[in-house]
């Protein structure tokens, strides 16, 4: 191998690590693509199993790689009481605040109740965290679920009701 290909090839590398890197190491919403790739397709919860919608899924990625899911579930198959608080999956690889409290790395229940608070289970179905959530009446097109930056942060809305999502 001659010279310049030796150095040529070794800057190829150099520029491609280079870029790997940077990738790796920025705080991002989660693409459609992203998300495919990380999702559990069903997700356990006070002993049964709901399949998670993809369609209605969003997440983001530290700088570190790790990363924060949610979505929507099917909870048809839950009781009545549970269904009105349980709307959705929460996957959590870092310590949150939410609404200003914090919530530990782990896999929970979401939901947003008529009584205008955002409700957050450990997977046997106990409260973990109970903040009230805001509601954006100016939002043009509320969707079931859709999670925008915010700063340092993210907000997670359901509709028009959000709440503000942030790494420590």
């Amino acid at each position: 191998m001659r010279q310049c290909d030796r150095i040529l090839l070794v800057s190829v590398i150099a520029v491609l690590a280079v870029a790997a890197w940077g990738q790796a190491a920025s705080q991002h919403l989660l693409t459609r693509d992203e998300i495919k790739k990380v999702m559990p397709s069903e997700f356990f919860y006070d002993g049964q199993k709901a399949p998670t919608q993809l369609r209605n899924a969003v997440g983001f990625q530290l700088q570190n790689g790790k990363l924060i899911l949610a979505a929507l579930v099917d909870a048809s198959g839950y009781s009545t009481a549970v269904q009105q608080k349980y709307q959705g999956m929460l996957i959590c690889e870092a310590k949150l605040r939410i609404g200003g409290t914090e919530l530990s790395p782990g896999e929970y229940g979401f939901g947003f109740t008529k009584e205008g608070k955002f409700v957050v289970m450990n997977v046997a179905n106990e409260d973990a965290l109970i903040v009230p959530y805001e509601t954006d009446a100016k939002l043009q097109r509320p969707v079931p679920l859709k999670m925008i930056e915010d700063g340092p942060g993210y907000k997670l809305y359901a509709g028009r009701r959000w709440v503000e999502i942030k790494p420590e």
